[in-house]
């Protein structure tokens, strides 16, 4: 059984995971995000809890896929599974895991017979660039089938990581009416600049938690984004990887701003572009953030998809494949990339996202009038309960909310959120909350 070599970090996911386990009706586990997000890492540790725990990689073993050609009968499957590895699948005690069970279609339709004929046994299966693989099975496990989402570290996860937790609760405790103290709000915003550099991919965690070493964490970087060049590869049956790489940067230099076709080249061809985009966004990748008219919710049941922006998955792999100054970030007063869209925006998209729930695919929304003439822009609106939340995202601690006015005088909103480098703090219906704190008014967890 491979070994994990990377120490562990606990994630909010733990809790989810261990409340699957000790659920009498469990279903098969999907575990799904991009690739190095820490799947693998969050399964083996949850295995650890359990007597015995086989983990199969259908990409370090090939062979194994014959075993699901020759049958879909899960009782077969295990006593097959149990001689090769040599170790005893028994239901209550044994964790399966199937990983990179993109490289297995047979194994993905299995699942559902699992939950038919074994469903007393625990199962996981995970993957990058899965979604491609459930696309060629269309009606696979509807109902049968429990999906998790990962994502990167969250700010949170980040300072968990280090040891912080009394940190971590102070800021949980602050609120709008009770600012944090200024001392420990200066400490949260240096923590902030870090993260934005380190970003939330686990093997840049780790490294800066061994290292404290921005270079170091560039290199991991580095390797991570040739990971997913190198996945690209993959993708040139249904188009060709130059294109995928040329529409990636083209994300990165357009964060913060409604996505401009012929700013990723002016002789490619805008379908190819939207095809680029479908599928960077389906292998995790990129984030859309699409318009919502915001009359009610749900946000997405008024979208306009022709206004849409597109946010990178982790805020240290963007400034790396951006080649930014890390003075930029960590000795300005504000986080703006400056030109190169706002990196306080990538940020709070990334951090709504996490704090969402975990059993669905998050989407994200921003609105702009759309009216000739109106220059009004919320850079994410976000609904909590029946309650929908327009954010204003301000890089430094300064600027204007006319925009975050004209939304509430529109929608009759009962109150809107700034946030920026600020402490907690109230403007009248303006509600202030510091970029490391999103999830004091966002989060379920």
């Amino acid at each position: 059984m491979p070994q994990n070599k990377i120490p562990y970090f606990p994630r909010v996911i733990d809790l989810h995971l261990k409340a699957w386990k000790e659920d009498m009706h469990h279903k098969p586990l999907l575990l799904r995000g991009a690739r190095q997000v820490g799947k693998s890492s969050a399964v083996r540790h949850l295995g650890a809890t359990f007597d015995f725990f086989l983990e199969v990689n259908f990409e370090r073993n090939p062979d194994i896929k014959q075993l699901f050609s020759a049958s879909l009968n899960p009782k077969e499957i295990c006593s097959k599974l149990s001689a090769i590895y040599n170790l005893p699948i028994q239901a209550g005690k044994t964790l399966l895991f199937f990983d990179e069970i993109q490289a297995c279609l047979p194994a993905i339709a299995s699942l559902r017979f699992f939950y038919e004929e074994y469903p007393e046994l625990h199962v996981i299966a995970a993957g990058s660039l899965l979604e491609f693989a459930l696309e060629e099975i269309p009606s696979f496990g509807v109902g049968r089938i429990r999906s998790l989402y990962l994502y990167p570290f969250s700010f949170n996860e980040f300072l968990q990581a280090q040891g912080l937790d009394r940190l971590l609760e102070e800021k949980r405790r602050a609120t709008t009416e009770q600012p944090i103290l200024e001392a420990l709000h200066k400490k949260l915003a240096d923590y902030l600049r870090t993260f934005l550099l380190v970003g939330g991919m686990p093997e840049s965690v780790k490294t800066w938690i061994e290292k404290s070493d921005y270079l170091a964490c560039r290199l991991i970087q580095n390797d991570i984004l040739e990971t997913y060049i190198d996945d690209f590869a993959k993708y040139k049956k249904r188009i060709v990887p130059m294109i995928l790489q040329q529409t990636l940067r083209s994300v990165a230099l357009q964060s913060g701003c409604k996505f401009v076709y012929s700013q990723v080249s002016a002789e490619m061809e805008s379908i190819k572009i939207k095809e680029a985009l479908e599928l960077l966004s389906m292998a995790g990748i990129i984030v859309p953030v699409t318009h919502t008219s915001a009359n009610g919710v749900p946000l997405g049941a008024e979208v306009n998809t022709k206004f849409r922006k597109y946010i990178f998955l982790d805020t240290g792999l963007l400034q790396r494949l951006l080649n930014l100054d890390m003075d930029n970030v960590l000795l300005s007063t504000d986080v703006n990339l400056v030109n190169k869209g706002s990196l306080a925006e990538v940020f709070t998209g990334l951090e709504l996202l996490k704090y969402g729930s975990c059993y669905e695919r998050q989407e994200l929304y921003y609105w702009l009038r759309l009216e000739k003439g109106a220059q009004a822009e919320i850079d994410y609106v976000h609904s909590k309960s029946d309650t929908i939340i327009p954010i204003e995202v301000k890089a430094g601690t300064k600027g204007s909310m006319q925009s975050l006015y004209r939304f509430m005088d529109i929608k009759k909103s009962r109150f809107g959120v700034r946030t920026s480098l600020e402490n907690f703090g109230r403007m009248g219906d303006i509600e202030i909350y510091p970029l490391y704190a999103i999830e004091n008014f966002s989060g379920n967890s």
